[in-house]
């Protein structure tokens, strides 16, 4: 089960079956984005297509020696553009790919437009979704749900989105879900509905034990995306961000201009492949040696060229150390930056501060700790708020609760009115009120032991010791004991053996650190295959957009209308 495999074969595919000569690969907004993060422009050029182009850009020149392969999602508008496109064609023969199921009367339009017989073949290719790691994709879904119910245009794109992933993994699954969320049920609905309609593509070869896709709700754990992170790609993602690889350095001081944007991609980059979950520790040591060994390259490649063989070792040499050339002055000035905002944020007291909200219990330790940061001058409004959100959610209905005087504290740090009221908003969307589950204070005996051993026994790094909660919830669906009165099945039927293989998608979003999580269960669980998914993938800032847009914390006109001005979708 691997998402970027999947993806990365439909494109192969799709340019094997167009034959030889040169290509031209036409694409809509969305689907550019997913196939850039599977193959980089250099990879695809090798395949002869030589060029990449927007079916909405309206100046394209007519190129009749170019074969046209489109990968198209099966939007309304982008068939509009395609019927135009096809009663003037601007290349020799049409390849068409949509990347979800297209209805019959929008192929039947494709095919009275075609007058002039260029189309070679219409297709579905179930890639219809961003891969981001081998067990991680997002549908880049920013604001799902209006108040506790779905935004209808997002619910149409995720339910796509979650039966494209299936039907590329060729899995027809058993379909759990997080009662305590409405959204949670009907999206399973909606997934099931699709499933049964379409039943002819989810006839695959029965296994064993049938799939199970497990939905859940972000509202169940808000604590995990308020935390800063100390793992090189959720680190990334935190401090400056990730955009479909992409990483924006353009605010970073005295950058040169040809790092303003780099790209950090696994697929691409070893180094990023094998340090991509180290903590930020490992990272320095790590970069250091790859500065040492590039070094060490260096003067070799700079010695005399005296024979046509030291030419010839030369030129074959010089792309390999062009990359690492490369790959070194990007991470280094990656690393160096999240080291610069470290120390300038004081994030190491920050982070400590809010791994104790997010796993210890004692109360007056955290309250005193938050009011000692709250009046350091280093500590930025944005992290003075994200404390103050945490405290807020831990100790909700805590019999010393003081929310009012932090709030004060806030106020006179001069921390702006934004971030004051998304304390409450924060609450309002995944406090105890919402939640199904209990986040904080472990139930069960076993749970409580676990947690006086960890106190006895002291905490291995103290900036990382939180878990999220899917972890718990991955554990005990492992082993069976998932609950079903708070997961129950949609359907009759149940499982009866271990789930094998499985599919967990976070509406509002899941995160790199739960994409750690799963990473470390699909190496440590043999027999188990885990994928994650979410409408997005979210640091603290997405997070807060995402509680904003779901307009919980005031239920004026104007924050449905920002919500609810997304494109309609079939």
């Amino acid at each position: 089960m691997n998402v970027v495999f999947a993806v990365k074969q439909y494109v192969s595919k799709m340019i094997e079956d167009s034959g030889p000569g040169m290509k031209v690969l036409l694409m809509d907004k969305e689907t550019t984005g997913i196939v850039s993060m599977v193959y980089t422009q250099s990879e695809i050029l090798q395949k002869e297509v030589y060029l990449f182009e927007r079916i909405d850009s309206q100046n394209r020149e007519i190129m009749k020696h170019l074969k046209a392969i489109c990968f198209l999602r099966p939007t309304k508008e982008n068939v509009d553009y395609l019927i135009q496109e096809l009663r003037r064609p601007k290349y020799s023969i049409y390849f068409i790919y949509f990347s979800n199921v297209i209805s019959k009367s929008d192929v039947k339009s494709l095919a009275e437009a075609d007058e002039q017989e260029v189309v070679a073949e219409v297709q579905e290719f179930y890639g219809d979704y961003i891969a981001v790691n081998p067990h991680l994709f997002s549908l880049s879904i920013l604001g799902c749900c209006q108040g506790r119910n779905w935004d209808p245009a997002q619910l149409s794109r995720t339910t796509q989105g979650l039966t494209a992933l299936l039907l590329s993994l060729k899995k027809c699954p058993m379909i759990r879900y997080q009662l305590s969320s409405e959204a949670a049920k009907r999206l399973a609905e909606c997934v099931k509905q699709v499933i049964t309609k379409e039943y002819e593509l989810f006839e695959f070869r029965r296994t064993e034990v049938p799939p199970l896709l497990l939905i859940l709700d972000r509202c169940d754990d808000a604590i995990t995306p308020l935390l800063n992170q100390w793992t090189y790609q959720a680190m990334v993602h935190e401090l400056l961000g990730i955009n479909n690889n992409r990483i924006d350095l353009s605010r970073v001081p005295g950058i040169s201009k040809d790092l303003r944007e780099v790209v950090l991609s696994a697929e691409n980059d070893e180094f990023y492949a094998n340090n991509m979950y180290l903590n930020f520790a490992e990272i320095g040591s790590n970069i250091k040696n790859l500065m040492e060994d590039f070094q060490k390259k260096k003067p070799k490649e700079q010695q005399k060229l005296e024979s046509i063989a030291d030419m010839k070792a030369f030129v074959e040499n010089y792309p390999q150390f062009k990359k690492m050339s490369g790959t070194v002055s990007k991470h280094v000035t990656v690393v160096g930056e999240l080291s610069r905002l470290v120390s300038e944020r004081n994030l190491l007291e920050v982070s400590e501060v809010e791994q104790e909200l997010a796993c210890q219990n004692d109360h007056s330790s955290a309250l005193q700790n938050v009011k000692r940061l709250l009046q350091n001058p280093k500590v930025t409004e944005f992290d003075a708020a994200r404390l103050v959100m945490l405290y807020a959610l831990h100790y909700e209905r805590h019999s010393s609760n003081s929310l009012p005087g932090l709030m004060l504290d806030l106020r006179n740090k001069g921390v702006s009115e934004k971030y004051r009221k998304l304390v409450s908003a924060v609450v309002e969307y995944g406090g105890k009120r919402v939640r199904g589950s209990d986040l904080f204070s472990p139930k069960d005996a076993v749970a409580i032991t676990k947690q006086f051993l960890k106190g006895l026994k002291g905490v291995e790094n103290v900036y990382t010791q939180h878990q999220p909660f899917v972890h718990e919830t991955l554990d005990q669906l492992i082993k069976g004991k998932l609950k079903e009165n708070v997961y129950p099945y949609l359907g009759p039927s149940t499982l009866r053996d271990r789930p094998q293989d499985i599919i967990v998608f976070i509406i509002g979003g899941a995160t790199y650190e739960e994409a750690l999580t799963v990473y470390n269960l699909n190496r440590t669980t043999p027999g188990v295959r885990i994928v994650l998914g979410g409408t997005t993938v979210h640091n603290t800032k997405s997070f807060l957009e995402e509680v904003l847009a779901s307009g919980l914390h005031s239920r004026s006109r104007e924050s449905s209308q920002v919500t609810s001005r997304s494109a309609s979708r079939r």
